[in-house]
């Protein structure tokens, strides 16, 4: 279970980066990273 939740976080991580434009977006995109992590968890 540790495997795959590491992968979903790597994954939203990834496509999370790559979708932002500007540091501002990054940070939204990192804290929602985080959100799910705790939702997770």
């Amino acid at each position: 279970m540790r495997k795959f939740f590491t992968a979903v976080t790597a994954t939203v991580f990834a496509l999370s980066a790559a979708a932002c434009n500007t540091i501002d977006g990054a940070g939204e995109d990192i804290e929602s990273v985080g959100d799910e992590i705790d939702e997770e968890i």
